[in-house]
């Protein structure tokens, strides 16, 4: 999915890795510091970080980055139905939000319908009921191209989207709004995981009067309206009288700062304290281009957090000091981090390269990097094994570190001339490659690149910001052959999540995020301007996707793991090389800490400071 989220710990702690083994994968408080009953609320929690990475500058409608998902859903806004913001299982399960129940859809399997419930007001500077309508208008920004809703194809299955997206229709047929306090949404094919795509940050309530305001993707991001605990601050100083009066939030600079205030229009009785227990006054995130002196300031307590990756010697210091370990709080991510090979650009456009790439890559010097076993399992296929119940056969690895199984697969590829396992074409020289340029990933490029070299390929590593290098293998016209910047982790608790990342309708002109083109058509080819590779033939899964997704139980689970396993052994997209565990630090103050484990960070929802030890 969507994060940037920072899953690194030093080697120093594999000695240690005893002294919280039991936490990593979260117990039902997260590590938590303390309950709801007994801490207090006040305060401010404040939090650093070397860089937003928002991939749709915080607009809704596309913002697709997990941390972004986090301060939506925990504090900013509300959805049909939304999440307890707890780790482990309990935080995955679908709870009422807007709606006063969890509705079964009908007998057909095709319309759901939901009940508002009375009360939940926008904040400042509307202070307006929030109705159905303003539900419907979110699909409707869904539906609108110039918005870019990066996951908007979650959406097509509902009646009239693509009536809607062609411009043919004016509204979405499949979604009526009969009265403020109803809204029903009909499918053209029953999907038994539409419930979880309504709790996206996308379907939440948007004001048409504000949010309507803006018609490029990203523009609302500074504006946005809230309906959750908390709201930007500036929101009570905007006028929204019509949309030449309305200025960006005085709470909301994308290179300083960001700060969350409380929403004088939230009543807490329209929502559960399990769910959002809304502890603080303010949550304060700052912009320190300095990782250390970030994680110095935690220490300290002039921090309480911060969402970037603590670096190595910090977790290694936290896990030995006896003082310093409840500090540490590790959870399960969901999570694989990989390389995306480009099958459209050479030498990539060619599977036995790709096959290449898997076998000659030192994913254990890579897992060294960030930190050793504690930092989470070498990755041998796409989808994490949490996300399988740990069905997935436990002994599969398609792609064992083999240098000579690597150069016999590169001597089957039409860009080894002379069958010598070298890569000898000149598409293999100067190959564009884009990582991050903060640690772990500065780390371990020279591994890869050293990796690579071993069969022919000389990499030219591009090391970005974190928001910078996710923007430019997001934009499909740059066509970048390979990258190792980006991570994946479920869009929601299920297997699908991942399929969507090999789907031609999930490949768009910016926000992109199928980096390996799977799917791509000669339509959308020409569209995008994408230059296919001569003689390649691009792969495609969508036939797979589609026999998967209508089936339930252990049906839809063997599926997706024979979906798993054929784009590992036929596909070969990614050099998948780590199953992420995610690492917290926090500071004395903070006296309860929970995880989200629908966002993968920590639960803003639920999260409590004291101020007395605060510095």
């Amino acid at each position: 999915m969507k994060s940037r989220k920072r899953w690194i710990i030093g080697t120093a702690l594999l000695a240690s890795a005893a002294l919280f083994a039991a936490g990593c994968g979260g117990g039902d408080d997260g590590g938590s510091g303390g309950s709801s009953a007994d801490v207090k609320k006040g305060g401010t929690y404040r939090i650093e970080t070397v860089d937003f990475g928002f991939t749709n500058a915080f607009d809704p409608t596309g913002e697709y980055l997990g941390l972004a998902w986090g301060y939506y859903s925990n504090l900013l806004s509300r959805t049909l139905v939304g999440y307890r913001h707890r780790a482990g299982a309990a935080g995955n399960e679908l709870v009422p939000d807007l709606a006063d129940s969890v509705p079964e859809p009908s007998a057909d399997g095709l319309t759901y319908t939901f009940k508002l419930k009375q009360g939940i007001k926008f904040g400042p500077p509307l202070d307006r009921e929030i109705t159905s309508k303003d539900i419907a208008f979110a699909f409707e920004r869904i539906g609108t191209k110039s918005l870019a809703a990066q996951y908007g194809f979650y959406y097509d299955v509902i009646e009239g989207m693509a009536a809607f997206k062609d411009g043919s229709a004016k509204t979405i047929s499949g979604i009526q709004t009969p009265d403020d306090k109803t809204i029903s949404i009909k499918l053209t094919a029953p999907t038994g995981d539409f419930l979880y795509r309504l709790a996206m940050p996308a379907t939440q309530p948007m004001p048409r009067e504000v949010a309507g305001c803006f018609k490029n993707a990203g523009d609302y991001g500074r504006y946005v309206v809230a309906s959750g605990p908390y709201m930007i601050d500036g929101s009570a100083a905007q006028n929204a009288t019509d949309c030449k009066t309305l200025k960006p939030l005085s709470g909301w600079d994308p290179s300083k700062n960001m700060t969350f205030v409380r929403n004088p229009s939230y009543d807490p009785a329209t929502d559960d304290a399990e769910y959002r227990s809304a502890n603080v006054d303010s949550v304060t995130v700052d912009i320190n281009t300095n990782s250390q002196d970030i994680f110095d300031k935690i220490k300290q307590g002039q921090l309480d957090g911060s969402p970037d990756t603590p670096p190595n010697t910090v977790v290694a210091e936290y896990a030995q000091d006896a003082a310093l370990k409840d500090q540490l709080k590790p959870n399960s991510a969901d999570r694989t981090w990989f390389i995306t090979m480009n099958t459209t650009r050479a030498p990539f456009d060619d599977v036995n390269v790709r096959k290449a790439a898997n076998f000659i890559m030192d994913k254990a010097a890579i897992q060294q990097a960030w930190g050793g076993e504690i930092a989470g399992s070498i990755a041998t296929h796409i989808v994490p094994d949490s996300m399988y119940n740990d069905a997935f056969p436990a002994d599969y690895d398609p792609y064992p570190l083999d240098e000579a199984k690597a150069k016999e697969a590169m001597k089957a590829s039409k860009y080894d001339t002379d069958k010598d396992g070298l890569c000898d074409a000149a598409a293999c020289k100067n190959v564009f490659h884009v990582s991050r340029n903060s640690e772990p990933w500065s780390k371990y490029n020279p591994i890869i690149a050293e990796s690579f070299k071993k069969i022919g390929i000389e990499l030219n590593t591009r090391e970005l910001p974190t928001g910078n290098a996710y923007t430019t293998i997001q934009t499909v016209a740059r066509n970048v052959p390979v990258a190792s910047n980006a991570g994946w982790g479920k869009d929601y608790a299920d297997v699908g999540t991942f399929a969507v990342l090999f789907q031609s309708a999930t490949i768009i002109p910016t926000g992109n995020s199928n980096y390996s083109l799977v799917g791509l058509t000669p339509e959308q080819a020409k569209e995008l301007k994408v230059p296919v590779a001569d003689g390649a033939t691009v792969p495609s899964v969508e036939a797979d996707i589609k026999k998967c997704e209508p089936l339930l139980g252990d049906e839809r689970q063997q599926c997706w793991i024979d979906f798993d396993k054929k784009l590992m052994e036929e596909i070969v997209p990614w050099v998948p090389y780590l199953n992420a565990n995610n690492i917290d630090v926090v500071g004395p103050a903070v006296t309860r800490y929970e995880f989200d484990q629908n966002s993968t960070e920590m639960a803003f929802a639920h999260l409590a400071v004291d101020p007395a030890l605060q510095k």
